[in-house]
């Protein structure tokens, strides 16, 4: 800490020199003519440039120094020589150091080594580093450092900017693809007075003005309903929700969801939609659909293969496969034993369906690496979907299961008000302030057959990214506070 604050004083001492000299690096304006790569690619001998960017090498050869300036595009090397500056600037050239942001002008040209570089005719400091980089520059591992200062590991690790980068591409092409097939992108609140769409547990805040409590939302779909009771037949949005619940490798408190909703469609038109929205996204942005998974050593741990058809299966098929083909014949007590035998955790409040569920959870989820449809889930688990004509114990959905968790779940929505009500109530145990009744009114105004479809954004950037943890494609995840 004592060498920290030492560099930071000489940093701010080199500042002082520069404005006493009548050079306040924060008030410079520059405009890049344009980025480091743009530069690389149209490489011409002698041809002058304008590039702006931030200082990730320097080397002082007396008379002579080189520079890495790095933008959002890459690096590019900068010769600076002190007879084509002069004594002055070239003096306060020096006062430069890593971290700090310069503008600079000159011609390409290509080093001995075969570097493409500028040799420098002109520059201007724009911003100037009080706080030396981390000691690993290059390749920061730190991991608590990666995560509470994201910017650090930004600089340092190219390969992170690159997944962030990523990252935008797919928005941009989920976005693309919807527009493409005429849906219409919606807002809706964030802040709601009762929180549905789900069952989790939800943040609460305070309006003063209105002088009562408001929930931070939980789920999108009881809104976008509603906008299709209004009449509008293909509706999106992509935001965030927020459950007051744990954090692991899979779980981040506040996370991008994307929901759909397609009136006069079901859950087998949400299918051909997930399919072809993954598909289309995996080859425009990463350019292939089979997706690999590497170690930290850059060894292949897995591939995803994303090609069509995907897998449909029911969930009562899943269990039977494992946990025996008679499990949904014997009693319930006999399936707590065996799932406890099996190895998957049971609460002791659990009913009969949590105890199958948990055993898909635990079991047989981790296992759906390449993509599956699980369909015809129990229909305790899902109050907002239809009823199964063929098997009037589950609904009409499915869990699209991809790198062994959920990425989206589907259902043909129930439209049916009055059935809806009952499952809402009795979801509700009876509490009717838990109802929202304003979503049960639309209701029976009318809302056209649909189909509904919910994606987590930041679990299918880990499939497509090759990640593990869920901190690692949201650019400032949720941590305890120093």
């Amino acid at each position: 800490m004592e060498e920290t604050n030492a560099l930071i004083e000489q940093r701010k001492a080199k500042l002082a020199a520069l404005r006493a000299r009548g050079i306040d690096p924060f008030r410079n304006h520059f405009t890049p003519s344009e980025t480091c790569a743009q530069a690389r690619a149209n490489y011409t001998e002698g041809r002058e440039v304008a590039i702006a960017g931030r200082i990730t090498a320097h080397r002082d050869m007396g008379k002579s120094m080189f520079i890495d300036l790095r933008d959002q595009s890459g690096r590019l090397q900068v010769y600076a020589q002190k007879n084509m500056l002069g004594d002055e600037q070239f003096d306060v050239f020096r006062h430069l150091d890593l971290g700090d942001f310069m503008g600079a002008q000159g011609t390409l040209f290509t080093t001995r080594t075969g570097e493409i570089s500028v040799k420098l005719t002109s520059f201007v400091i724009l911003a100037k580093a009080l706080r030396p980089p981390p000691e690993k520059w290059h390749g920061l591992a730190d991991t608590e450092i990666r995560y509470r200062q994201r910017y650090l590991d930004l600089i340092s690790n190219p390969e992170v900017k690159e997944l962030f980068l990523k990252r935008s591409q797919i928005l941009r092409e989920i976005r693309n693809f919807f527009h493409d097939r005429g849906y219409v992108e919606v807002e809706t609140p964030m802040m709601q007075a009762i929180p549905g769409g789900a069952a989790a547990r939800p943040f609460v805040t305070h309006h003063n003005a209105l002088g009562c409590d408001f929930y931070m939302r939980i789920a999108i779909e009881l809104y976008l309903k509603r906008v299709l009771v209004g009449g509008i037949d293909k509706v999106f949005e992509i935001g965030r929700n927020f459950r007051n619940e744990g954090l692991s490798r899979r779980h981040n408190p506040e996370f991008t969801m994307l929901e759909a909703y397609q009136a006069y469609g079901d859950y087998q038109t949400m299918m051909e939609l997930v399919q072809s929205l993954v598909c289309q996204v995996a080859e425009r942005v990463l350019g292939t659909l089979k997706v690999e998974h590497r170690n930290p050593e850059g060894v292949v741990t897995k591939t995803i293969d994303l090609t069509p058809p995907w897998r449909r299966v029911t969930y009562k098929d899943l269990v039977r496969e494992r946990a025996g083909t008679d499990w949904f014949e014997v009693t319930p007590e006999l399936r707590r034993e065996r799932a406890v035998a099996l190895g998957a955790e049971i609460g002791k409040e659990y009913e009969d369906f949590e105890v199958t569920q948990a055993v898909f959870e635990k079991l047989i989820e981790p296992t759906l690496i390449n993509p599956t449809f699980v369909t015809h889930a129990p229909k305790q688990l899902i109050p907002l979907a239809k009823l199964s004509l063929e098997d009037p114990d589950t609904v009409e959905v499915f869990e699209c299961c991809i790198n062994g968790q959920e990425i989206a779940p589907a259902y043909s929505e129930q439209n049916d008000p009055i059935e809806q009500r009952e499952r809402l109530e009795h979801q509700a145990g009876g509490e009717q302030q838990k109802l929202d009744e304003d979503f049960l009114v639309s209701l029976e105004h009318g809302m056209p057959p649909a189909g509904g479809m919910g994606m987590g954004i930041d679990r299918l950037c880990m499939m497509l990214l090759g990640q593990e943890s869920i901190r690692d494609v949201i650019l400032f995840p949720q941590l305890k506070p120093k």
